[in-house]
């Protein structure tokens, strides 16, 4: 009995040192407009919706890049997917409607999920190959098309696999497995067939997304940081006025968060 309490004692105290460590946050630049959405891509580029519509693009140092003036067209924009420097993916939920963007802000391809029989798709990213996931709600299945729009393949309804539904809020492709993120209960990992590898007790994050090789979110007015992998989580503190955040996106220098006055650019302090 000595053997095994003794390694998960040990276990457990790394884990409590790691979830004290902070790093604090300080907001070094404001964007000002009014926007309702902001991504940034792996790059450290911009990618942010203005409430009259507009898609616009922001360089490294956060001047404009570029204006997207479409997005409108195609009702309200869901979410923005990054594949490579090529590629930017734009969901319109309501229209089940993908659009897929150069680098200049061009469309390429327009792909109708409707076409694809996928008609309640809650989920969309761009694979590390340019294929693209989906998650269809219906079905609860993981659907895998290409840029124009063809299946490649499908999961097993996720239900059986899972032995319980799922409803995930974001999904998103990392080191050669795709990850479903579901707030009640954890993060699933598949590979690249659509086959469940692991299932992780990340339960109650905010803003999960990836960053490099880890994946980060948001609890209790913290930054969490975990390394696939691995058992470490790693905390850090967000500045008091965004304590109460709920959304936000990471940057390979900080994170970038939407107010009243435009988009917050925060940088770890040094």
């Amino acid at each position: 009995m000595k053997s095994l309490f003794l390694p998960f004692l040990l276990l457990f105290f790394h884990y409590s040192l790691l979830a004290q460590e902070e790093k604090v946050a300080n907001i070094v630049k404001i964007i000002p407009g009014k926007f309702s959405y902001c991504k940034p891509d792996g790059l450290g580029n911009l990618f942010a919706v203005t409430q009259n519509g507009q898609l616009k693009k922001y360089n490294t140092s956060f001047d404009s890049m570029g204006v997207f003036n479409d997005v409108r067209r195609y009702g309200r924009l869901h979410s923005i997917s990054f594949g490579n420097a090529l590629r930017t993916l734009l969901y319109f939920k309501e229209y089940r409607t993908i659009l897929i963007l150069d680098r200049l802000m061009q469309v390429v391809n327009r792909i109708d999920l409707r076409k694809t029989n996928a008609f309640q798709v809650s989920l969309v990213t761009l694979g590390y190959d340019n294929s693209i996931w989906v998650f269809d709600e219906q079905e609860s299945k993981v659907k895998k098309i290409n840029e124009e729009g063809k299946m490649l393949f499908e999961t097993a309804d996720l239900r059986l696999v899972l032995g319980e539904a799922i409803a995930p809020q974001t999904m998103f492709d990392l080191g050669g497995n795709l990850y479903i993120y579901d707030p009640l209960r954890g993060l699933f990992i598949f590979d690249y067939y659509g086959g469940l590898n692991k299932r992780i007790a990340l339960l109650g994050w905010a803003s999960v997304q990836p960053l490099g090789k880890n994946v980060m979110g948001i609890k209790d007015g913290k930054i969490l940081f975990y390394e696939p992998n691995s058992i470490d989580i790693t905390e850090f503190k967000l500045p008091d006025q965004l304590k109460n955040v709920q959304s936000l996106y990471f940057t390979p220098k900080g994170f970038v968060n939407i107010d009243i006055a435009g988009i917050q650019v925060c940088e770890w302090k040094k």
